[in-house]
């Protein structure tokens, strides 16, 4: 693909001169936003977009974006983050409830897998905010391609508009031959 061809900017996927991507909207860039998170394995069509809420105080400091001067700004992701603190670090977690269901479709796999990762921080005393790095492991990728306009409406009603650094691979197969995708994730809680 070319730089001036579109493809919504998957994370992972900037192209100079694109729009925004639906992981992160115009709006979410022009202010900073606090998130609103749907409960621990909440199903994925309740989740909602986020609205503000107030800024974190002093002590839960959110990391800092790394940007390289003169680079093109991501759209959906950060090149980089940085934050001092306590690590919180999930295993590869996939798209399936409590009683290890998973549903059907990758959105609501992705929107199943992004709360129980939040549920996860939130065991762990960190909140989406704190994230730095999630890497997807996904079975196919133009799946995830088709995908992300609705992917983006579900990752911003569980993390809001809070976007780390994050890598996208293809893999052959996931241990849980139901999981169309798997993702890690890792936060940095402020001392």
């Amino acid at each position: 693909m070319s730089a001036d061809e579109t493809n919504d900017n998957a994370p992972g996927q900037a192209f100079p001169g694109q729009e925004p991507s639906p992981l992160q909207e115009p709006s979410a860039l022009q202010e900073p936003s606090a998130l609103q998170e749907p409960s621990a394995l909440q199903e994925p069509s309740a989740l909602q977009e986020p609205s503000p809420l107030q800024e974190p105080s002093a002590g839960d400091a959110r990391p800092t974006i790394l940007q390289p001067s003169g680079w093109p700004a991501p759209k959906g992701y950060a090149n980089g983050m940085s934050a001092r603190g306590r690590i919180v670090l999930t295993g590869g977690v996939v798209g399936w409830d409590e009683r290890e269901r998973f549903p059907e479709g990758f959105v609501p796999q992705a929107a199943q897998a992004l709360a129980n990762i939040a549920a996860i921080l939130r065991e762990g005393g960190a909140e989406p905010h704190h994230l730095v790095r999630l890497t997807w492991y996904v079975l196919d990728i133009d799946e995830y391609l088709a995908s992300l306009r609705d992917l983006g409406r579900a990752y911003r009603g569980v993390f809001g508009v809070h976007y780390p650094a994050m890598a996208l691979v293809q893999v052959a197969r996931l241990v849980e031959r139901d999981a169309r995708l798997e993702i890690e994730a890792t936060a940095i809680v402020p001392d």
